[in-house]
């Protein structure tokens, strides 16, 4: 199953976010409103007048004292309180979904300019009781006498105290997204050797980004905290080969490594979505593209990879606009392991799977460039708080696009949780 949508005045600019930083690390004092009340607050400040017309936010790990986190975030960052705003969810293309949102709503009126983004605290994950718990306590806060209260405890079994604990893991299977990318890895042949020099120039990368300044308007300082914690300048190929597998480690044949795989991550990040007349609310400093078309893939995870959409998504976003993969300039392809990016590229080359299982009669994109993914780093090395990672590649992407020939294309591709991916198509105008 596949949709999409073809506009012809929508636009991205880029936007900012905090420093990423591993669970229980740097960002920790932070939940998901103390992330993203900043961030929004900042892209307030950047507009030259008004204020956004409608806000987006989105989280994956769910907390009880809020259902409208995008309500909450834009009450405490201070925005007038008459700017509607909803909470989106789509795993870890769940501020990507929340562009493509949004930009459904954008008519170029009423509707001209949204501010987009997510957020995960992982250091704040909120535990609940187990559900036969859960409808015990609340039986006996339904008993009105003493006795009806002595009669309902002893009705409380003790394999019936348990605390309800998420986890990444998908709900069918019960296996975390590890798991099912080793199961997938092993499918495609993907080699641990390949893995971790993904991994590296991912680090690579981004710490030349970072040297080089790209991240300094993308990035703002949350306290103390100016720079992404997880880039490892240090990391070589032998200290990643070094790493014992993390998800298949009795086999002797698991590949994925925490070297090669992203981190629990905290962060927010944003981006702007709007028709010309809302972006050029903006500074004409901020970087701004085309939000061309997009795909959202759904896929049978128990026949295909858990993550696997995105193969299915890509060709078939070009073969509506008649693109080979060597006509699009800059990939950004999220990185929630190695070895994922690795068997896409690999399906992305293989013509029977593009015929067979993507659905694509006449196949003819041609060779990969691997050269043009990530170059200023992925989610291996950057991090990857799962609400925000969308808004994150899209910024990232923007300002990288927004810098080339006029005509440039770009994809951005997420996969995610539950056999559905996200891809959008921008180009440099």
């Amino acid at each position: 199953m596949s949709t999409n949508a073809i506009r012809s005045d929508i636009w991205l600019a880029a936007g900012v976010r905090t420093p990423f930083a591993k669970v229980d690390g740097a960002l920790a004092a932070h939940d998901a409103i103390g992330l993203s009340a900043p961030v929004v607050r900042t892209m307030c400040e950047q507009l030259r007048e008004g204020t956004p017309d409608f806000a987006v936010w989105g989280c994956v790990a769910p907390n009880l004292t809020w259902s409208n986190l995008a309500r909450e975030v834009l009450i405490e960052a201070g925005l007038p309180a008459t700017i509607a705003s909803y909470t989106t969810i789509m795993a870890c293309a769940t501020s990507m979904i929340g562009a493509i949102q949004a930009a459904g709503m954008i008519d170029g009126g009423a509707r001209s300019l949204a501010l987009v983004g997510g957020v995960e605290s992982m250091s704040h994950i909120q535990l609940g009781l187990g559900l036969s718990l859960s409808d015990w306590v609340r039986g006996f806060q339904k008993a009105r006498s003493l006795g009806e209260k002595l009669s309902h405890v002893t009705e409380l079994k003790l394999k019936d105290v348990q605390l309800y604990v998420p986890s990444v893991t998908n709900r069918t299977t019960g296996m975390s997204m590890g798991e099912h990318t080793e199961i997938t890895a092993k499918q495609w042949a993907i080699p641990r050797d390949a893995q971790d020099r993904l991994a590296l120039d991912s680090h690579q990368r981004a710490i030349a980004a970072w040297d080089g300044g790209f991240f300094d308007d993308l990035v703002i300082a949350l306290g103390d905290v100016r720079r992404d914690g997880i880039p490892r300048k240090e990391t070589s190929l032998e200290k990643l080969a070094r790493l014992p597998p993390a998800f298949d480690r009795t086999s002797g044949q698991g590949t994925l490594s925490a070297g090669n795989s992203s981190p629990l991550t905290d962060g927010a990040a944003a981006v702007w979505v709007g028709s010309k007349n809302g972006v050029d609310r903006l500074p004409s400093t901020v970087p701004r593209v085309k939000l061309v078309d997009w795909e959202i893939a759904a896929v049978d995870f128990r026949v295909e990879g858990l993550l696997m959409a995105p193969a299915f998504a890509i060709p078939r976003l070009l073969a509506r606009h008649d693109l080979a993969y060597a006509d699009v300039a800059l990939w950004e392809i999220h990185e929630a392991f190695s070895a994922q990016v690795l068997f896409h590229v690999k399906a992305l080359e293989d013509d029977a799977f593009l015929r067979e299982r993507a659905g694509i009669a006449n196949p003819e994109f041609g060779a990969f460039p691997r050269e043009r993914i990530n170059p200023n780093g992925g989610s291996v090395a950057l991090g990857h708080p799962f609400g925000a990672t969308g808004a994150r590649i899209l910024s990232q992407a923007v300002k990288e696009l927004a810098a080339r020939p006029t005509g440039s294309y770009a994809i951005v591709s997420i996969c995610t949780d539950g056999g559905q991916g996200g891809v959008v198509l921008l180009q440099a105008a």
